[in-house]
């Protein structure tokens, strides 16, 4: 008979603990990939969502037209901008193919002044998605002193008409996953 001690593990025992637990890691990584992807993209629906919500508060505080600019100036980007003039008569720079102003040297954050004469005093800052994320369907929206939300149509008509009943969505896509913001006319914003 032979005499094993009790005292401590094999070679082979650790070993094969270790192979094992090699194999456990390397199963979970993609998932815990996925979950911070999946993290990132909710991450900025939110910020996206919030955007959205202080431009519609700000056009009815302030009771001027505001808007908000996706993939503007370049893509994954955003902003909202005070509408120059009225929605029936937007200035030439308010024109939904121009990116002036997107331009914060342009149309800086915060404003030069604040006088209540010379507009525009309400834009805010240049924001950026996350480099893993890019806007998916997302039209420029207008909110109006009234709270309404308004959408450039393809005849690209002033003022811009008010989006339907149904809504319309403003997506940020990372890979295969798909967020979702629905905005409808009324101005009512929420996360899907």
């Amino acid at each position: 008979m032979s005499q094993r001690s009790e005292a401590g593990y094999t070679l082979i025992e650790i070993m094969l603990t270790l192979i094992v637990f090699a194999i456990l890691a390397g199963a979970a990584v993609p998932q815990f990939m996925d979950l911070t992807g999946n993290m990132r993209l909710a991450q900025g629906v939110r910020e996206v969502e919030r955007e959205l919500q202080t431009a519609r508060l700000k056009a009815v505080t302030s009771n001027r037209a505001i808007r908000v600019r996706f993939n503007c100036p370049t893509v994954g980007q955003y902003r909202m901008v005070e509408l120059i003039g009225t929605p029936s008569d937007p200035d030439t720079d308010d024109d939904p193919d121009e990116l002036g102003r997107c331009s914060i040297s342009d149309y800086p954050y915060p404003p030069a002044d604040v006088n209540r004469l010379t507009l525009p005093n309400h834009d805010g800052p240049l924001r950026t998605l996350h480099s893993s994320l890019s806007f998916g369907a997302a039209d420029d929206l207008e909110f109006w002193p009234d709270g309404s939300a308004h959408q450039l149509d393809v005849a690209e008509s002033t003022p811009w008409p008010v989006v339907s009943t149904t809504g319309t969505a403003v997506t940020l896509t990372k890979g295969t996953s798909v967020g979702v913001i629905e905005v409808n006319g009324l101005g009512k914003i929420q996360v899907q």
